[in-house]
């Protein structure tokens, strides 16, 4: 059982959390947008303000805070709009860091943690391939013994943090032959030869995020980067799947606050029929219809949240923080883009920018679909194979 977290004191952090956000994010953040990419001198500036990695150890950089703080972090840079740097800065501080924090040996840990809590150093974590998604066995990036270290060879594709990334946790089949069991994770140094990077992704939203595909080509690495123990990586994958997943549960919940609230506002200040459009009883209906699905699943990841601190929080109820909570996420959008009408679809208004960002929270991390099909087998088994 942990000790139970100073309110007050969160409430501060909060604070400061927001404050620190709209000073050195907001007034840029539409240039990064335009651009493409965050300049990779955030990661210092996050950095410096005490927003990386907040829960890693005190003995490896950090501040040794609990859980909760971290996802503050995440939840006011979704709820402000901010929705790549919240994935960009969730995949750095509550996957990659928990990754090291749990499965590294010491050295490992001095190694990386200290620069991740700084920002002198940027991770990724690259599972998915351009033919394995979900279907993480599928993979085929290979890491073959020779000596002392591994030649890494293949390609992966939707990384986070993939253009800056200063080390990459890459799943690779050590055994090709042995299904989830030939799968093994290593601490990749991208600064090393045979690494390289291709184009920052184009996608619909989430502009600013820094989402790349890698390449590996003869690239020799340590045998002394492999984390944890060979052929383990698809347990320790899913043991480590169910933070990832609460996270973007909760990143999900804030952005579909910050939906609202700029909803509501537009909505008290907006005539229509010679009223204010919060007088209607269709937009009155609307709000109401969101506020409750924002409001119930909030108090749900919340308990997942505890749950997670208590060390408790399972698979299947981590897929239900994520599932219900990113459907919710993207109802919320598309009805308050509605309410703001033709303005909603005009980049001019932050709105629209919630809804294109909002979708992809349905797909990484695990589909619905998987999400729907990992409760379905806690609550009724495996179906049987075809």
């Amino acid at each position: 059982m942990t000790n139970p977290v100073d309110q007050q004191e969160l409430a501060l952090f909060r604070d400061s959390v927001i404050k620190a956000l709209e000073t050195e994010v907001a007034p840029q953040y539409e240039a990064w947008e335009k651009n493409g990419i965050v300049p990779r001198e955030l990661w210092n500036t996050l950095g410096n303000a005490g927003m990386l990695c907040v829960d890693v150890p005190e003995d490896c950089g950090g501040c040794g805070a609990p859980f909760q703080y971290s996802v503050v972090v995440g939840e006011e840079l979704a709820r402000l709009g901010f929705g790549a740097l919240s994935t960009n800065v969730m995949v750095h501080s509550d996957i990659v860091a928990p990754y090291l924090s749990h499965l590294g040996n010491e050295e490992q840990k001095r190694q990386w943690l200290p620069g991740m809590v700084s920002g002198e150093a940027v991770g990724a974590i690259a599972m998915t391939e351009p033919g394995a998604g979900s279907d993480l066995q599928a993979m085929r990036t290979s890491a073959v013994k020779d000596g002392e270290n591994y030649i890494l060879n293949g390609s992966k594709t939707f990384i986070t943090n993939g253009q800056h990334a200063d080390m990459v946790i890459v799943a690779a089949k050590t055994d090709p032959q042995a299904g989830a069991k030939g799968i093994s994770l290593f601490l990749v140094d991208t600064s090393l030869p045979g690494f390289s990077k291709g184009r920052n992704l184009d996608k619909i939203g989430q502009h600013s995020g820094d989402t790349s595909e890698l390449f590996f080509s003869d690239m020799r690495i340590p045998a002394s980067a492999m984390l944890g123990e060979e052929g383990q990586g698809f347990v320790y994958l899913m043991r480590e799947l169910p933070r990832e997943r609460l996270v973007i549960g909760a990143l999900g919940v804030a952005a579909a606050r910050g939906s609202l609230d700029m909803t509501i506002q537009y909505a008290q200040e907006r005539e229509l029929f010679g009223q204010k459009l919060s007088q209607l009883q269709n937009t009155r209906f609307e709000i109401a219809r969101m506020e409750t699905d924002y409001r119930i699943n909030k108090a749900f990841v919340d308990q997942c949240i505890r749950e997670y601190e208590e060390g408790k929080l399972d698979a299947p109820t981590a897929s239900m923080a994520k599932y219900s909570a990113t459907e919710m996420q993207c109802r919320v959008a598309d009805g308050c883009l509605q309410l703001f009408g033709g303005y909603g679809y005009t980049t001019e208004y932050p709105i629209s920018r919630n809804f294109i960002d909002a979708r992809v929270q349905r797909i990484y991390g695990g589909t619905s679909e998987v999400m729907k099909e990992i409760i379905a087998r806690s609550v009724l088994g495996r179906s049987p194979q075809k």
